[in-house]
C-alpha cells in the first residue's frame, strides 16, 4: 500500500468519514474543506501518525500548510521516515 493511501486511511479512521474518503487523493483539501477537520482533529491525526510510524512531530513542524491537502500531510510523514 502506498504511503498516501495509508495516510488517507488514518484520516478516514480518525475523522470517522467512512466511504466519504473513498475518493480522496493527493490533492484532496483537508483543513477548511472537511467539516470534521478541526483543531482537535489535528491533534488526533498527529497522534495516530506518531503511533503508526513510530516518529515524533515537533511543534514547529505542525503548521496549517501541512494540513492543506492529503499530499502535504503525506510529505510531512515522508520526511520522518
Amino acid at each position: 500500500m502506498k504511503l498516501e493511501d495509508e495516510i488517507i486511511n488514518i484520516v478516514r479512521d480518525v475523522l470517522v468519514l467512512g466511504d466519504r474518503a473513498d475518493d480522496f487523493s493527493e490533492s484532496t483539501a483537508l483543513m477548511g474543506d472537511i467539516p470534521e477537520f478541526d483543531s482537535m482533529s489535528v491533534v488526533a491525526i498527529i497522534t495516530a501518525l506518531e503511533e503508526e510510524y513510530g516518529c515524533v512531530f515537533e511543534d514547529d513542524e505542525i503548521t496549517a500548510d501541512v494540513f492543506k491537502t492529503i499530499g502535504s500531510l503525506t510529505q510531512l510523514v515522508e520526511s520522518k521516515l
